[in-house]
């Protein structure tokens, strides 16, 4: 069985996803997408995951990312057909596009304001597992990292199953086998500073000044517990989108 797992840029690989495929006997043909590999065909993979980058939807028509207007397409053929799938972040939000829902910046207030929900935050999770098996073992509320500024309307025929005060759209689930997530599950500790390193504007004008440190900070008190939470969650989404 095998996983073709797309990645937008360097620094946002599957980490912890490419384990728990390690752990289910799958396969990983990660595709460097950034480095010029071709987005595969359906017919390659039993699997698609779709990472995160800080790209948008509305950049698939920028001649310098030429993978994403393919990468739409791709969805698209998912979704017609119930492909399993997971997107993450901006995978979630490609997969909310290919579905047909709009995706856009996230606001909130009034008068509504542009909005980066970036570093550690409680998601909360609006089904209960024995509505939603794929929730098995999380609690109602669990702390996750967050880093996007943008959001999409629910696709038509999507169950949403988490949101956050800031963002109402944070999981749902498209038919019976695709999944998007808007917040990181995907995270190692290690990561985290090629993450400030990379995006240290976007995440000062997210947070301020001391944004940075204070992810760190919240990294070191959160990420044990994040870890066992989520690598048994990650366990049970990939039985679920493989059932």
């Amino acid at each position: 069985m095998r996983a073709a797992v797309l990645q937008h840029v360097p620094h946002e690989g599957p980490a912890r996803i490419g384990t728990a495929l390690a752990r289910a006997g799958i396969q990983m043909d990660r595709r460097e997408l950034f480095a010029g590999a071709l987005v595969p065909a359906l017919e390659e993979a039993d699997l698609l995951v779709v990472m995160g980058a800080p790209l948008g939807v509305s950049d698939a028509n920028d001649p310098r990312y030429p993978f994403l207007a393919a990468e739409l397409e791709l969805l698209r053929s998912a979704v017609a057909r119930d492909f399993p799938t997971l997107g993450v972040c901006l995978g979630a939000q490609l997969l909310a596009a290919a579905a047909g829902a709009r995706v856009y910046p996230n606001v909130t207030g009034d008068p509504s304001r542009p909005t980066r929900e970036v570093g550690w935050g409680a998601v909360h999770f609006v089904r209960a597992p024995d509505e939603e098996p794929v929730l098995a073992g999380l609690d109602p509320a669990e702390l996750m990292l967050h880093w996007h500024g943008d959001t999409f309307d629910l696709p038509r025929g999507a169950t949403l199953l988490a949101s956050t005060l800031a963002c109402e759209n944070q999981m749902f689930r498209l038919g019976r086998r695709q999944f998007g997530i808007q917040f990181h599950v995907e995270l190692d500790a290690s990561d985290i500073d090629a993450w400030l390193a990379a995006d240290a504007d976007y995440v000062r004008g997210a947070l301020g000044a001391g944004g940075a440190e204070r992810i760190r900070r919240d990294t070191a008190r959160f990420m044990p517990r994040f870890e066992t939470k989520t690598d048994r969650w990650l366990d049970t989404l990939l039985r679920t989108l493989l059932a």
